[in-house]
């Protein structure tokens, strides 16, 4: 009898770095493939990204709609009740045998409440990390506590994962699961991605994300697109900042951004392929994504990390931290447009899902309870 594993996916960048882990579950015999797609993947703001799942052959088993029109701190809280009502219904429907959880959005922290009340196994990836400028890192340890089985991307986030009182015997450092993507995936050339996004191919260009700081600054990005106007003849591609309470006023603003200033694009969702293709044309990256410090280094490209959001994570000498000023920001981007190396490659070398599956197939099925591991 095969062993169900559930997946569940709200974001583009997730479900990106969920792809192999998927593909390997859904080849394998031993293992039938359960996917749960919820949050921005569902929302036409965010380009219903839903669609990309299904193209790339995978069946949805639930879509889980969970986001209001608000994206304030009151707006993302009854987002999150209402995720939890739906995941309890799409859970109790699909009755899998393992429940798997990446990272530290609040779309996951109210599936693996519900998961826990209903006594389903948790499998959670890239836990032991930190994020001090955002609420995510709070989430992400909580998350840790209701899990049963943890993957890692580091020596060092293990050890944190263990210090949580998580059994060592049920801690495994895999590494991150983006450096799969980029040792799998065959990268477009800049010509190809050129004529895809309609950019000019003999200009050089910024590639840029930003995020909320959800515990902290709230009006970095009027900064962060000041400094940008000092490169007018520099393609700024920026694709667009996540759900987070605080998330639409930054869409707008480069919105409006995009309007004035016209070697400025943005882009909804660029996928997988064309957003590591982007990454790996590119002259720098720079905003405060977690792709900017893990798997950017890996295709040897510089990346400005701005503010506070990432503050605390663990990461190579390639990315040149800033602080919200508009001339330290410019002056990270010159350091950045000099760069030469080394890209430290901290996050393993990429064979991530296989090492997942194979622990998974040992693992008992049944809900057990967790004693606290003390050091």
């Amino acid at each position: 009898m095969s062993r169900k594993i559930c997946v569940v996916t709200g974001t583009r960048a997730e479900y990106g770095l969920l792809y192999w882990l998927m593909k390997e579950i859904q080849q394998d015999e031993e293992l039938e493939l359960q996917i749960v797609a919820t949050g921005m993947h569902l929302s036409p703001e965010f380009g219903l990204t839903y669609k990309q799942i299904e193209e790339d052959g995978f069946r949805i088993d639930e879509k889980v709609e969970m986001l209001l029109s608000s994206d304030s701190k009151v707006g993302v809280a009854k987002s999150m009740g209402l995720a939890t009502i739906g995941f309890a219904d799409a859970l109790q429907r699909l009755k899998p045998d393992i429940l798997i959880i990446l990272g530290d959005r609040f779309e996951m922290l109210a599936i693996a409440q519900t998961a826990l009340i209903m006594q389903l196994p948790i499998v959670h990836l890239h836990g032991g990390e930190l994020t001090f400028g955002a609420y995510d890192d709070a989430i992400r340890h909580s998350i840790t506590k209701m899990a049963c089985w943890h993957f890692v991307s580091t020596e060092m986030h293990r050890k944190r994962v263990i210090q949580l009182g998580e059994h060592p015997e049920h801690v495994w450092n895999v590494g991150a699961l983006g450096i799969e993507s980029i040792l799998k995936i065959s990268l477009l050339s800049k010509a190809e991605l050129c004529a895809e996004l309609n950019l000019d191919n003999n200009s050089p260009y910024f590639l840029i994300t930003y995020h909320p700081e959800t515990n902290g600054n709230v009006g970095g990005i009027y900064t962060l697109l000041s400094a940008l106007c000092r490169y007018p003849n520099i393609q700024l591609i920026f694709t667009k900042a996540n759900a987070d309470n605080g998330g639409r006023s930054i869409n707008e603003a480069i919105e409006q951004f995009v309007l004035k200033n016209p070697n400025a694009y943005l882009f909804d969702s660029l996928g997988q392929l064309r957003y590591l293709s982007s990454v790996k044309h590119a002259e720098l990256v720079i905003g405060n994504s977690s792709s900017g410090l893990i798997e950017v280094p890996y295709l040897h490209t510089p990346t400005v990390n701005c503010g506070d959001r990432q503050s605390g994570r663990e990461c190579p000498s390639s990315i040149i931290h800033t602080s919200m000023d508009e001339l330290s920001i410019v002056k990270a981007i010159e350091t950045a447009r000099n760069f030469q190396g080394p890209y430290d490659q901290i996050f393993g070398d990429g064979d991530v899902s296989k090492k997942i599956i194979n622990q998974l197939k040992k693992q008992p099925l049944k809900f057990e309870r967790k004693e606290f591991y003390d050091l």
